[in-house]
């Protein structure tokens, strides 16, 4: 059985890495989750490790994915307008619209009995594409962005989105 792994929490600074070698995500503003999928089903655990799959349960039901086992890290979001999330809107559908929940992917640290987490990001990103691939079903892929940071952080600035998330490509 797999277990919760502790996420690894960015920490804020004031402006981006201007170095290469660097992944951009926007930052989606939902709540910070783990997908385990093994054996013993399919389980949804908070950042602190709660298991919340009862409050997910949609997302839960849509896990369909072509694996054996694995374990995802991303956010759990409410979609708004252009794709932008509320937080407030999150806390409310939690509880009174679960149906609008979905979950976005952003790394995958387990595969089918092998470990990736020591695997660089960008390989860890393409074998959760492979996996999860562009869908707009509950389960979505996060997109991520390589060069220049600042031209990034305008686009998503245009769709409201506050800040981006900032990753070593070979962490």
């Amino acid at each position: 059985r797999l277990e919760f792994i502790p996420p690894q929490i960015p920490t804020r600074v004031n402006e981006p890495p201007e170095d290469e070698g660097w992944v951009h995500e926007a930052n989606l503003d939902g709540y910070r989750t783990q997908i385990i999928i093994d054996k013993g089903g399919v389980r949804l655990y908070s950042k602190n490790g709660r298991d919340w799959t009862t409050k997910y349960w949609p997302i839960a039901l849509a896990v369909e994915l072509p694996c054996r086992s694995a374990i995802i890290d991303g956010e759990v979001i409410v979609p708004g307008e252009q794709g932008v999330a509320d937080c407030l809107v999150l806390e409310a559908a939690i509880w009174k619209e679960p149906s609008r929940l979905v979950f976005v992917a952003f790394d995958i640290l387990h595969l089918d009995g092998r470990n990736l987490a020591a695997l660089p990001l960008l390989q860890r990103k393409q074998a959760l594409w492979q996996l999860v691939e562009h869908g707009l079903g509950k389960i979505q892929y996060s997109e991520h962005f390589e060069g220049s940071e600042l031209a990034f952080l305008r686009a998503i600035e245009k769709v409201g989105l506050e800040s981006i998330i900032s990753k070593r490509s070979d962490s």
